[in-house]
């Protein structure tokens, strides 16, 4: 299983980004091998249309779970027609949140977090 943990760094003790579509980086875990790669998301300078852009590119590279802060209604839609478990994660490391997402410990999401176009600082 391949999970993508949205990330503020490319370590895996760094803090967990809470935007899902602006975060700098996505760090994806591969449960079956215990390998990770941390990738740079290009979709977080777009102009709009990050949060698409971004689920998008993790679609692609073969994610079934993301964990995150928030989720807003595009990226949403984009993931669930994909069949791309989200779950929330409040803070903590990457290496927790991958660990938790292995597990089941966090809350799934189920709707939106956020509202369209919705920027958070």
């Amino acid at each position: 299983m391949k999970i993508a943990i949205t990330s503020q760094g490319k370590e895996l003790d760094s803090q967990v980004e809470r935007r899902f579509g602006r975060a700098p980086f996505f760090i994806i875990a591969d449960t079956d091998d215990d390998s990770n790669e941390a990738v740079a998301n290009e979709a977080a300078r777009a102009g709009g249309g990050a949060g698409v852009k971004a689920a998008e590119f993790l679609i692609q590279k073969g994610v079934t779970k993301v964990v995150t802060g928030n989720v807003g209604p595009n990226a949403f839609q984009t993931l669930s027609a994909a069949g791309v478990t989200m779950l929330t994660a409040s803070g903590g490391s990457v290496r927790d949140a991958i660990e938790n997402a292995k597990h089941g410990s966090d809350d799934s999401i189920d709707l939106p977090m956020v509202g369209s176009h919705h920027v958070m600082r």
